[in-house]
């Protein structure tokens, strides 16, 4: 009955961010996709794909929505940074997640180090792999010569990416909760107060989840995960990444591993790896998402679909496989851990300058000099 009620509220998380990438949809309406055309320049298009990622509260979401602007005629060298941007956007909803602990001072502290090392090691990656890429292209020049030698294989004879089980299972509450909002109050209001639900509803889930989870993972559970997380590094990446892959989302699996972090059942750099192993599970929606295009520029979809493959792998190979740099998103991590569990101020100081300000100011001075 346990294990049942912690299916129950895993279920209830997942549909709480679906509730907020649904409201953003009913709220923007059409005008989603406009957001992206302010991608004028590399800048930009980091600033966009964070944001998006952001709002949107997927980068699966986003990730299949760049591959069809660049099967669109969208030049891949500007949709290159936002796939970056998409994977520093993509890990506010764990951050988020990280709040439901905000009560519980050294259990805040190590929640909140997991769900920020996520963001460390994106923003790394982002800062050594953007200035590489606009100097020499090499993400561009390997996806290109990868893509031709997929595209031999002949093209998949489909329209549209396929559904998931996840979604499936989760589309009768998050569509039902939107059909609620929307007789209530009118689309655009609808859609606002459905995503504050759903933000809302990550937060007492995760408090509920997490007393839970106290009770009931010791024993065998915890020796199951044990086995899985804590054999090392490349057992900790191929675990993040399998998981990832079968619910195509990797805010959901770091989401679902904050908790075991903040209770203590795994150190951080246990979570560490896993959190990559994510990243690189992620890719398989966009990867999908070109295989659809059958028509056009479908070898340029293809090839920005692995540029994000090779992105995650790369900055995975490149960053954990130096040791200097291995370990500064653990530091920057337990530091901003340290000083939010001081002040809980700076925990949402943090989100809002990181994933907000910060961006709108780089895309408004981008705007300012074009």
């Amino acid at each position: 009955m346990q294990w049942l009620a912690v299916c129950l509220r895993v279920y209830l998380l997942l549909a709480s961010v679906g509730m907020i990438a649904t409201g953003f949809k009913l709220a923007a309406g059409d005008q989603a996709r406009s957001l992206f055309e302010f991608a004028r320049n590399p800048f930009s298009g980091l600033v966009i794909g964070t944001v998006a990622t952001a709002i949107i509260q997927s980068s699966s979401t986003v990730s299949s929505i760049i591959v069809g602007l660049v099967a669109g005629g969208v030049p891949v060298e500007i949709a290159i940074p936002m796939i970056m941007g998409a994977n520093i956007g993509t890990s506010l909803t764990n951050t988020i997640v990280s709040l439901g602990h905000m009560r519980a001072g050294e259990e805040f502290r190590r929640a909140f180090a997991a769900a920020t090392i996520h963001d460390s090691f994106n923003l790394l990656s982002v800062a050594l792999f953007l200035p590489l890429e606009m100097a020499f292209q090499p993400l561009e020049r390997l996806s290109y010569w990868t893509s031709g030698l997929l595209a031999r294989t002949g093209p998949v004879d489909a329209t549209e990416a396929q559904p998931h089980l996840l979604e499936a299972a989760l589309s009768p509450m998050v569509n039902g909760a939107a059909d609620l909002a929307q007789a209530c109050a009118p689309k655009v209001v609808a859609g606002v107060l459905l995503a504050v639900a759903g933000v809302a509803g990550i937060l007492l889930v995760v408090m509920a989840l997490s007393k839970l989870l106290r009770r009931i993972m010791v024993g065998r559970a915890l020796k199951l995960l044990s086995a899985s997380m804590g054999r090392g590094p490349v057992s900790g990446i191929l675990f993040g990444t399998g998981i990832t892959v079968l619910v195509q989302s990797s805010s959901t699996t770091t989401s679902l591993v904050v908790p075991l972090a903040a209770t203590g059942h795994f150190s951080l750099r246990q979570v560490y790896p896993f959190t990559l192993g994510a990243n690189i599970g992620t890719c398989i929606t966009a990867l999908l998402a070109a295989a659809a295009v059958t028509e056009g520029n479908a070898r340029f979809a293809l090839e920005i679909a692995l540029v994000h493959f090779w992105f995650n792998v790369l900055g995975v190979v490149v960053i954990y496989g130096i040791p200097f740099l291995r370990d500064l998103p653990i530091r920057c991590a337990e530091w901003l851990a340290e000083i939010s569990m001081r002040n809980k101020l700076c925990a949402l100081g943090y989100i809002a300058t990181v994933f907000f300000i910060v961006p709108g100011l780089l895309l408004g001075l981008t705007r300012l000099l074009e």
